[in-house]
Parts: C-alpha cells; sequence; structure tokens
C-alpha cells in the first residue's frame, strides 16, 4: 500500500525502509516528540518531504493529486476538528467532502449508539461535546467516508478505559468488513499489540524496530 525509502523531512523525519501492507494494521510507538504524527501527516499528503520517496499504490505520491488523496486516505488527528452546527451537520460534511450521498438519520443514530453517544440527538450542538465526545463523533464521520487507509492520531487519549474498548471494537468493525488498512499511532503497548499487526518503534524520527504479530 505504501512504501518509504530514504525518506527526510526537515530534522524532524528520516526514515530508512518501512512498507505498510494493504488490509493490514500498522501501530506506530514511541515517545513524544519521536515523530509519529508527522509520519500520518506524509502518509497523508498533508506535508511533502524534503528527500527519498513514499509510494502509495506504487505511485509516487508527489504526483498524486493531494485532495484526491486524502478522500481515500483519511487522518482523524488527536484533537479533530468540530465543525460549527449540529451533531447531524457534522457527521454528514465528511461524507460531503468525499463527494458521497448523505445518509438517513437512522443509520447516523445507529452509529453514534456503537460509540456510547446514543444520549445524543442530531440537532444539539456539537460545539459543547466534552473531549472524548468529540473524538467519538469525529471517528464516526470518518468512517461513515469509508476511506481505503484509515490514519489515527491517539483515538482513545480522551477516554476511559471502557469507552477505549468500545471504540477499538468498533474500528475493528469496520476493518474486518471491508479489509480496510489502518495505520495507528499510539501511546499504549497494550492497544498496540492488541490491534497491531505490525509495531513499528519510533525515537528521534526514526524507525528503531519493526515487529511482526502472530
Amino acid at each position: 500500500m505504501f512504501k518509504l525509502n530514504n525518506v527526510r523531512y526537515k530534522n524532524i523525519i528520516s526514515i530508512k525502509e518501512l512498507s505498510i501492507e494493504k488490509g493490514q494494521t500498522t501501530c506506530i510507538v514511541g515517545e513524544s516528540g519521536s515523530g509519529k504524527t508527522t509520519l500520518l501527516k506524509l502518509l497523508n499528503h498533508m506535508i511533502d518531504y524534503s528527500e527519498g520517496t513514499i509510494s502509495y499504490r506504487e505511485t509516487d505520491l508527489k504526483s498524486l493529486n493531494a485532495v484526491l488523496h486524502r478522500r481515500e486516505v483519511i487522518l482523524l488527528p488527536q484533537a479533530p476538528v468540530i465543525f460549527p452546527g449540529t451533531v447531524r451537520d457534522n457527521l454528514l460534511i465528511g461524507l460531503a467532502f468525499a463527494g458521497k450521498e448523505p445518509v438517513e438519520d437512522e443509520r447516523l443514530l445507529e452509529e453514534l449508539k456503537k460509540v456510547g453517544l446514543s444520549h445524543k440527538t442530531l440537532v444539539e450542538d456539537a460545539e459543547p461535546l466534552s473531549g472524548g465526545e468529540k473524538q467519538r463523533l469525529a471517528l464516526v464521520r470518518v468512517l461513515l467516508m469509508e476511506p481505503e487507509v484509515l490514519l489515527l492520531d491517539e483515538p482513545t487519549s480522551a477516554l476511559d478505559d471502557e469507552r477505549a474498548e468500545e471504540i477499538t471494537a468498533y474500528i475493528n468493525d469496520y476493518l474486518t468488513t471491508g479489509g480496510k488498512t489502518l495505520v495507528l499511532v499510539t501511546h499504549s503497548k497494550h492497544l498496540a499489540g492488541m490491534m497491531g499487526r505490525k509495531i513499528v518503534t519510533m525515537s528521534n524520527g526514526s524507525i528503531t524496530s519493526i515487529a511482526e504479530v502472530a
């Protein structure tokens, strides 16, 4: 899916080689400031590397249309954007961005229930939601878009253990139904070991180890 060779970005990233396989979950772990989030932004074509090559489906990332690429390879940051308007507005705006038709309210309510937001109505203002509720709302928005590649940056950081398990199950359900690809940045070794087929450890912008999980 992705292949990186001798990639450098400023003085933040220096990766000699990395492959991310289609249909698998790759977890990126490492201390704060190790370059994990920057790596996601490179894969999302949000920023451009200064040296080396990144290919996506065997095509150089720099030759691809960035907007179209981001419709297929979607990055959900740790503090996701919540747009002005209602819960419904925030769920449907992702579909509009992806050029897809809106879905019925019944489907929206069903997805909210899966992430523990069944107590929320579609017509209420999204801005007053807590940090954890905003994370879950944004995750539903992204998964409704059905991306081929999902890039998640600490998706459970604002959640307690019970909600984190709920979100993990929700993500796994999505991945198993469509053979999608996930790249997950997490500080939790437990989560990485539970979800990852490949665990990539980073330090000071470089990869220090790659472990395959049976």
